[in-house]
C-alpha cells in the first residue's frame, strides 16, 4: 500500500460491557472517563495522525447511539467522523465483535482497507508504527500485541506465539493454559483483499468448535463467543498469514472494574 491509497478506521463501541455495571448500565464502556477525556479520545487522536485513514467510524448500539451523537457534537477533528447503529438493543442480541464489523462493512460499502480497534483499549504505542509494520507484510492481516508479563491474567486474553518474523505461529482464545503471555489486543488490520474472509468466516460458524462453557454460559441458545474476534483470529490464521506487532510502554483493556480503575489511577495525560 503507498501513501495515496485510503484506510478506514473502525472503533467496536457496540459492547453492553455488562463486566461493568453499574458504571456501564445506562452509559456507553468508552465513554467513561480517563483523566479528564473518555476514552474513545484517546484512541482517536491516534487515529487522527495516521495520513491514510480518510473516515473514523464507530459503531455503537441503538441504546447508547443518542449519547455518542451528543458526544460528537463535542469533538473537533479534521478526519471524517461517523457513526452507526448496529440495530441492537441489549446484551441478549448484540451482533458481537465480527459481526459489528461485518455489518458496518456492508452497510458503508467498504473498499478500503480496514483498521479495527477496541473502543475501551487505551495505550502508549503509536499507531503509525503499526500500520508502517502491516504495510511491510504484503497485505496480510496484521494484529497489536503486547506482553502482559503475567501468565495468570493472559487466559482472559488471546495468546500467541510468533516466529522470528514476527508471524503468528499459533493462537490461543481464553484458553485455561496460556502458553505464554504475549496477548493480542483489540487492534487488527485487514486488507481489503481480505475483508471478504469475514463473511465466510461467519457463514461458517456452525462448523467451527464451541467455545468452553466457562466463556459462552452468557450467551442465548444458538449463540456462541466465536463472533469475538479472538476466535476469528484463530480461524484467519490457517488461512492467511498474520503478524503481530508488539507494542510497548502501558496499554489496558478496560474490561473489568479493576482495569478501569488502574487506568485511572496511571494514564493520565
Amino acid at each position: 500500500m503507498n501513501l495515496q491509497e485510503k484506510m478506514k478506521a473502525l472503533i467496536l463501541a457496540a459492547g453492553y460491557a455488562t463486566r461493568l455495571y453499574p458504571l456501564t448500565k445506562e452509559y456507553p464502556k468508552p465513554l467513561l472517563k480517563i483523566g479528564e477525556r473518555p476514552i474513545i479520545e484517546y484512541i482517536i487522536d491516534k487515529l487522527k495522525t495516521i495520513k491514510e485513514i480518510n473516515e473514523i467510524i464507530i459503531v455503537t448500539n441503538s441504546k447508547f447511539i443518542s449519547i455518542f451523537k451528543k458526544w460528537q457534537a463535542t469533538i473537533q477533528t479534521t478526519k471524517r467522523l461517523s457513526l452507526v447503529d448496529d440495530l441492537t438493543r441489549s446484551n441478549a442480541d448484540k451482533r458481537g465483535a465480527v459481526g459489528d464489523i461485518k455489518f458496518v462493512i456492508d452497510k458503508k460499502r467498504i473498499k478500503d482497507d480496514l483498521l479495527v480497534i477496541g473502543g475501551d483499549n487505551i495505550f502508549d504505542g503509536d499507531l503509525n508504527e503499526f500500520v508502517l509494520f502491516a504495510k511491510a507484510n504484503k497485505k496480510h492481516p496484521a494484529v497489536g500485541a503486547y506482553d502482559i508479563h503475567d501468565i495468570s491474567k493472559a487466559e482472559k486474553y488471546g495468546v500467541m506465539k510468533l516466529n522470528k518474523l514476527n508471524k503468528m505461529v499459533d493462537f490461543q482464545e481464553k484458553s485455561k493454559t496460556p502458553k505464554s503471555t504475549l496477548v493480542a489486543m483489540c487492534l487488527y488490520y485487514f486488507p481489503k483483499g481480505k475483508l471478504g474472509l469475514i463473511k465466510e468466516y461467519l457463514n461458517n460458524k456452525a462448523d467451527l468448535p464451541r467455545p468452553s462453557l466457562k466463556y459462552s454460559a452468557s450467551f442465548k441458545e444458538g449463540r456462541s463467543k466465536h463472533d469475538a474476534t479472538g476466535y476469528y483470529i484463530d480461524w484467519l490464521r490457517k488461512k492467511e498469514p498474520i503478524y503481530a506487532f508488539i507494542f510497548a510502554g502501558r496499554w489496558y483493556d478496560i474490561g473489568h472494574h479493576e482495569f478501569y480503575h488502574e487506568a485511572k489511577e496511571v494514564f493520565v495525560k
